[in-house]
């Protein structure tokens, strides 16, 4: 999986950051940071439910095999 966020998108929600803290943090004004843009098997679940609550639709995913 690899991961891709557009940051002119993000709002700043945060539920990308309660969900997968090991791959998203936020900066001072709430916009996401992308941690790990290549996470761990055992992370792809949380991180797909990240994308899928993602209120501005900022958080891309490309899945890899």
């Amino acid at each position: 999986m690899r991961v891709i966020v557009d940051v002119e998108k993000c709002c700043g929600a945060g539920q990308c950051v309660l969900l997968a803290p090991k791959v998203f943090d936020q900066r001072d004004d709430g916009i996401v940071i992308l941690l790990d843009a290549s996470p761990p098997k055992e992370l792809h679940a949380v991180v797909r439910e990240a994308a899928t609550v993602c209120p501005a639709a900022a958080i891309q995913l490309e899945e890899r095999e």
